[in-house]
């Protein structure tokens, strides 16, 4: 199958951080983009740039091409998808969804299913790399879904992102590999953050201990972007602790159903869990850092 003459209608259904730099991207590389999300007040930005905004799912893919999901959970994805203002009741047949939210591999393979009754097709295409790198086009895709779905939206794909995993075509393996990715993550940011807490009672200066850190063995993406924030005391959220919550708890299910268990991803998952709900769930994940130092 030859790829689509670009640029072509697409929408954006989740504009807040990472939804909204994709958004924006895509509007910078000349694509028609159309937007809706369950706060107007994030229309406004990309409205500036030439978006247009819609109050419902259905009316923001109603005559697009392609749809990149871009919300938080399996929930809101039945819901933008199937519920009472969804759109897969008004895309044409041989459109394309990219499911991009982190939610486990047998929602993401139901939610496919489901859509290819109503001729919808399906990417299976998690993100990673934080609404910067989405912006600029650098951030990670993982796609999942027949190479031919791939091979048409080239073009798109390549426009969102410089760094292009294909994983495979079954649909439900972009989600295995984003908790594989978001576990790793967890575990790591719970180490950076341990570890200077330990620096910090130990009376070592926080900025130069990090400075050794990321020229060493023990450096992270992950431990370096969230701790230089927590150390600047800086805890507003690019990335609520309940996000790596959630998917430290996705990923452990997919072990499960496995059959495999590791010994720190649930070490990993409990801290998410117990930051969350000592009153850190709306802070960025950075605030580990003060949780873990306790009282001061």
């Amino acid at each position: 199958m030859t790829s689509l003459p670009v640029p072509y209608p697409v929408a954006v259904v989740g504009v807040g951080n990472m939804g909204g730099a994709m958004a924006a991207r895509l509007l910078a590389q000349g694509w028609p983009v159309q937007v809706h999300d369950i706060d107007p007040q994030r229309h406004a930005a990309l409205i500036a740039v030439g978006a247009t905004a819609h109050a419902s799912p259905a009316q923001a893919a109603s005559g697009c091409t392609a749809v990149i999901v871009c919300v938080v959970d399996a929930t809101q994805c039945e819901q933008v998808l199937f519920g009472p203002l969804g759109l897969a009741g008004v895309m044409r047949p041989g459109s394309m969804v990219m499911l991009c939210p982190t939610i486990a591999p047998q929602d993401t393979e139901s939610l496919a299913g489901r859509l290819a009754r109503h001729g919808i097709e399906v990417l299976d295409a998690p993100m990673s790399g934080g609404p910067a790198r989405a912006r600029e086009g650098s951030m990670s895709l993982m796609l999942a879904g027949p190479d031919q779905l791939v091979a048409r939206h080239d073009a798109l794909l390549n426009a969102l992102s410089s760094r292009i995993f294909r994983i495979s075509e079954r649909v439900g393996d972009g989600a295995r590999t984003k908790l594989v990715n978001n576990l790793a993550a967890g575990i790591n940011l719970v180490a950076a953050a341990e570890v200077l807490a330990m620096a910090r009672a130990m009376g070592l200066e926080l900025g130069r201990t990090l400075d050794v850190i990321e020229q060493s063995s023990g450096q992270s993406w992950i431990g370096s972007d969230r701790m230089r924030r927590a150390i600047a005391g800086d805890y507003a959220p690019r990335a609520h602790m309940t996000l790596l919550e959630k998917d430290t708890h996705l990923a452990l299910q997919a072990a499960q159903a496995a059959g495999y268990s590791g010994p720190l991803g649930a070490a990993a998952a409990q801290v998410f869990a117990r930051a969350s709900a000592a009153g850190l769930a709306d802070l960025d994940d950075a605030a580990l850092l003060r949780w873990l130092e306790g009282p001061s």
